[in-house]
């Protein structure tokens, strides 16, 4: 997978000090990923990457939504995501991401591109059931959730009153005669 150009920075010709980058991430960057559970995508990355003598110590933070399909209806809804990521970047004999939080380049590289981290905090930041609001607050008015509710199971309040109306008359009067006691 060739790497996008917009996502890599050159950190050579950087002073040392504090940088701010700005992304703005829409559907087409999760299609480069062939990734196809966001219907639509509204995110904002901003990244700081503070430079220093012997490394470099990236924070990315994101917030946005994503047009995501509700678990249980299937409705497209905006999911509201934010979250935040510290990678911090070394030099070294080679290229080594086995840890999630130091990334290791080799010490002649003069940029890094940072368009995985993106789409791995993106995805991760979407909960793993995606519940549409209007289910929880009860006010998405949905023929799938009709359904569910008519095919449920009954509840055990729900039993205890059938179970009364189907005894036979002719025990009640055998009851009272317990009662009596």
């Amino acid at each position: 997978m060739k790497p996008l150009k917009e996502f890599t920075i050159p950190f050579v010709g950087l002073k040392i000090a504090t940088h701010h980058f700005e992304f703005k991430i829409e559907k087409t960057f999760f299609e480069y990923f062939e990734y196809e559970d966001f219907n639509d995508v509204n995110v904002d990355v901003k990244v700081d990457l503070d430079k220093k003598t012997t490394l470099l110590d990236l924070h990315f933070k994101i917030s946005g939504t994503v047009n995501v399909n509700c678990d249980l209806t299937n409705e497209p809804y905006d999911q509201k995501i934010k979250n935040s990521f510290n990678l911090v970047v070394k030099f070294g004999e080679e290229y080594n991401d086995e840890d999630t939080d130091i990334l290791i380049i080799p010490h002649g590289e003069y940029e890094i591109n940072i368009q995985q981290y993106i789409y791995e905090l993106i995805v991760l930041s979407v909960p793993i059931k995606r519940v549409h609001p209007g289910v929880e607050d009860g006010t998405l008015n949905s023929d799938i959730l009709k359904k569910l509710e008519e095919l449920s199971p009954k509840t055990n309040k729900e039993e205890e009153t059938k179970d009364e109306e189907e005894i036979d008359p002719r025990w009640n009067t055998l009851k009272k005669l317990l009662t009596d006691k």
